[in-house]
């Protein structure tokens, strides 16, 4: 197979750490990490803990950290709550009461930062997954992306690494190679919406707190995403800029800035449109205040890190 190609401003982008991504002073904790992708990942995994799952490693996560560890934006902070839980190096496994209580974002995030220190260039995705138990059904749900030589750009999925969790959704598939049918990116799944090649019923977010799907939760996922393919990796409930509560608040404009948005970032990224509409539109780009609708703290303001 030929070696793929990647613009030399992209790689060097994509493997430069960001504000969210970046370990900061704890760098030095990367020194014993591999260079293999599907390592990093298992890494990744074992420092953390979905905040759904405690019952599949028979641990009752405490209340506490469902509240604090969840709000926590950047792998600087990750890094210190896992290491004041445990101090052992990072490519040491955690029991569940030891490893960070987070999301998929959390642990997309951390693999990301990961690949990015090893020299590999990686970003996050966000999209839409059909591998989580509930047929026809896409699940919100955020992967890394990392560049293989060979091949190209390959969707990662951390989570599925331990293969306790890979057994529980009968996932057939490598984690380190998910297939685009199965993750779609949010530009993809907007796209197939809007060709009504796909019912937007069928995409959102399912969890005991709320049950939201439709096309302008599709469209909120393109914001995120694009704003992650530009190293803004922020909370999956920060929000900000032009969109919809619901699908009747879906205004022809709105469709309009999501059809060009899923255009440059679609399972094909258009990495200089991808930058430039990001930077040059007041409805895509993140803004410094954010508003986040914490689950559990309720929704408040938050400025981001510069």
């Amino acid at each position: 197979m030929p070696s793929a190609r990647l613009a030399p401003d992209a790689a060097a982008y994509y493997t430069t750490q960001s504000t969210f991504s970046g370990p900061g002073e704890l760098a030095p904790l990367y020194a014993a990490l591999p260079a293999d992708p599907g390592e990093l990942g298992r890494i990744a995994r074992d420092l953390t803990i979905h905040r759904m799952e405690g019952d599949a490693f028979g641990y009752a996560i405490p209340e506490d950290r469902l509240h604090h560890d969840a709000e926590t934006r950047y792998i600087d902070d990750i890094l210190r709550i896992i290491t004041d839980r445990n101090s052992a190096p990072l490519t040491e496994p955690r029991a569940p009461g030891d490893r960070f209580v987070g999301i998929c974002r959390d642990i997309a995030l951390l693999h990301c930062s990961f690949l990015r220190h090893v020299g590999v260039p990686a970003r996050l995705r966000s999209g839409f997954a059909d591998y989580f138990g509930t047929d026809g059904f896409h699940h919100d749900h955020v992967v890394t992306e990392y560049w293989d030589a060979r091949r190209g750009w390959l969707l990662a999925d951390a989570e599925l690494t331990d293969p306790a969790i890979a057994a529980r959704y009968a996932v057939p598939f490598d984690p380190m190679d998910v297939p685009r049918d199965r993750f779609l990116v949010a530009g993809a799944a907007w796209q197939a919406i809007r060709a009504g090649e796909a019912d937007p019923t069928t995409f959102g977010l399912l969890i005991p707190e709320a049950t939201l799907t439709g096309a302008w939760f599709v469209a909120g996922n393109v914001r995120l995403d694009l704003a992650a393919l530009n190293r803004t990796e922020t909370l999956l409930w920060d929000i900000w800029g032009a969109g919809a509560d619901d699908d009747a608040g879906m205004t022809d404009a709105l469709r309009d800035l999501y059809d060009e948005a899923a255009r440059v970032a679609g399972n094909e990224v258009r990495y200089e449109a991808a930058r430039e509409l990001f930077a040059g539109n007041d409805g895509l780009r993140t803004p410094r205040t954010v508003r986040c609708l914490a689950a559990f703290n309720g929704p408040h303001d938050v400025e981001l890190r510069a």
